[in-house]
């Protein structure tokens, strides 16, 4: 079955195709950009169940979705995971086209043929580094496991990407040497500059590494042509017309004219913008409908989000430019 309009349109008539679902706050990284200093977990009975997501999931397909990305926090830290990429295969026929993961690589060993056999169709594995030392000062973790990881997702046939944050006076010498390693392994790579998103808010705009800043970088070893970009939010570079990389410049260059993405947390709350200020708590809901699916509650439901989405804002500029307080970083929201 193929979706044709969708229902979640926002007033600048973006229709949202693509999910990001939170299933957990909890990680074992703890990268600045994503997680406060000291994080307050969120007790495991106020996560939202894998049934109610389901039920979510379902009714957000039926309505236009067709691409749902599992995310975290670190999403393979939740027990039942794969079991819920298993069970989203269900929607394939109402509509949804694709079934991704976002992780920081550190558990994939153990679990990227699991994944493969569930149906997962790409993973996208955060790596900030090369060198083990910056690493783990950047994520007070080690750098060999994510390495392992991502050879075995490889080895199982996932479609890898990878992504990396880059911050002034932290990792900017990691450019060129991840183009070689990323490159030489035929994984796709994506420079993210880095975003107010996070925990402690310390973000500050003379920190970040801006796409021009990489491109001239870029342009001392390879001779750079620029793709067509489409709804995906990094522009697309081809290097000597062999290898190409992606560049995600929210602050520079941002690309919310296009954007066609809804972000849920793990707790239920459905975000319209990746820097929304509010979100729309829908876990009581969910729960309701879960004890009793009928119709009604169901188009109760959906009119519901229809109104929140509608709301979205024109971008990242209108949202910073009001200096509203923020309650959530990015480890509860995902990527």
């Amino acid at each position: 079955m193929q979706n044709t309009a969708s229902f979640w349109v926002d007033q600048f008539s973006r229709e949202k195709r693509k999910l990001r679902i939170s299933v957990t706050d909890r990680c074992n990284f703890k990268c600045s950009y994503c997680m406060p200093e000291h994080p307050e977990w969120m007790k495991k009975k106020n996560l939202v169940s894998f049934e109610a997501l389901y039920q979510f999931c379902e009714l957000m397909v039926q309505g236009g979705i067709e691409s749902i990305r599992i995310t975290g926090g670190e999403p393979l830290m939740r027990k039942g995971v794969v079991h819920f990429i298993e069970q989203l295969q269900q929607l394939k026929p109402l509509g949804l086209k694709r079934i991704s993961m976002t992780t920081n690589g550190h558990y994939l060993k153990k679990y990227a043929l699991a994944l493969k056999q569930a149906g997962l169709d790409d993973l996208n594995i955060s790596l900030d580094t090369l060198d083990a030392e910056q690493f783990h000062k950047l994520t007070k973790n080690d750098l060999e496991p994510v390495l392992s990881g991502i050879e075995q997702a490889q080895q199982v046939g996932l479609a890898v990407k990878i992504n990396t944050v880059l911050i002034n006076g932290q990792n900017e010498d990691q450019i060129l040497p991840l183009v070689v390693w990323a490159k030489a392994k035929n994984i796709s790579l994506r420079f993210i500059e880095f975003m107010p998103l996070d925990g402690d808010a310390h973000w500050q705009k003379q920190n970040v590494i801006t796409e021009q800043d990489i491109l001239t970088v870029l342009a001392t070893q390879y001779q750079l042509q620029l793709q067509t970009q489409g709804s995906e939010p990094a522009r697309r570079y081809l290097l000597d017309e062999q290898y190409e990389i992606g560049i995600i410049s929210t602050i520079s260059h941002a690309f919310c004219g296009s954007c066609d993405r809804i972000r849920m947390t793990a707790q239920g709350e459905l975000y319209n913008c990746l820097f929304a200020t509010e979100g729309l708590a829908l876990k009581p809901q969910l729960d309701v409908l879960l004890a009793n699916p009928n119709v009604d509650l169901k188009k109760q439901l959906q009119q519901k989000i229809q109104q929140y989405v509608w709301q979205k804002e024109s971008g990242f500029d209108a949202i910073y430019a009001k200096k509203q307080p923020r309650k959530i970083s990015m480890h509860m929201l995902g990527g």
